[in-house]
């Protein structure tokens, strides 16, 4: 036995077996018997019972979330106005940049200047959705 059949060997014995996976079982299809005719009396109530769970889900779901219109309202605000200014002329100078085959100069992106306007805003918008939800 030479060295290489040694070797074969050992890997063969820490080798792991193949995961094998069972088919997943066959989907049922469910056959629905003939209904018979119900009277309308009783059809009349399950209406009601479905305009009802109808009304009942209505009032369940949850109110509008007005936070993001407050940040939209503060961004262009006159309270805004300087940090919104910073970020449009970055996007500009980004766009002409990007368009610009022959732009040799430092890429930039308006990170910065978006995260600086979004603090303005939000910082604008928190006294305002406080007092919506007192």
């Amino acid at each position: 036995m030479g060295l290489v059949d040694m070797f074969s060997d050992i890997m063969s014995s820490l080798s792991l077996p193949e995961a094998q996976a069972e088919a997943p079982p066959a989907e049922e299809v469910e056959v629905e018997a003939p209904v018979a005719e119900e009277e309308p009396e009783a059809e009349a109530e399950e209406e009601e019972e479905e305009e009802e769970e109808e009304e009942e889900e209505e009032e369940e779901e949850e109110p509008e979330d007005v936070q993001p219109q407050l940040v939209e309202e503060c961004a262009n605000s006159s309270k805004c106005a300087p940090m919104k200014h910073h970020f449009e002329e970055c996007v500009a100078r980004v766009t002409m940049q990007q368009e610009d085959p022959d732009f040799k100069g430092p890429h930039e992106d308006c990170v910065e200047e978006f995260f600086h306007l979004q603090h303005c805003a939000t910082q604008c918008a928190a006294p305002k959705l406080f007092e919506l939800l007192k």
